[in-house]
């Protein structure tokens, strides 16, 4: 990224290279005019992350559960239900973000970077 390191001297004006880097970065730093869709699309890749890292989350302590209890039939039984609840809820946020994907594609518009 040379667009950071390149010198900006005291005769050019600072304000002009400041908005095309911002341009050229695509950053969005207000939301307070934007639409629904607008705010949808900014949210929805840091919702799938944080539902990635519960998933990852659930998946270990379903089997630390499922290990810990090999002697007791219900501890595994509940391991397996949370490593059950895990893996439906992956499907789900798999299957979530293929159809904004799709979406995407089909209406053009950016929802998922």
């Amino acid at each position: 990224m040379s667009i950071f390191i390149e010198k900006i001297y005291a005769q050019q004006p600072f304000q002009a290279k400041y908005d095309s880097w911002q341009d050229q970065l695509n950053l969005k730093t207000s939301l307070k005019n934007a639409t629904l869709g607008e705010i949808i699309s900014f949210l929805l890749p840091y919702l799938l992350t944080i539902a990635g890292l519960i998933l990852f989350a659930m998946l270990v302590a379903g089997a630390f559960t499922l290990l810990a209890g090999a002697t007791n039939k219900e501890n595994q039984e509940k391991g397996k239900k949370m490593v059950t609840s895990a893996l439906t809820g992956f499907f789900v946020i798999f299957l979530a973000f293929w159809i904004a994907q799709i979406l995407q594609v089909i209406f053009k518009i950016n929802i998922v970077s």
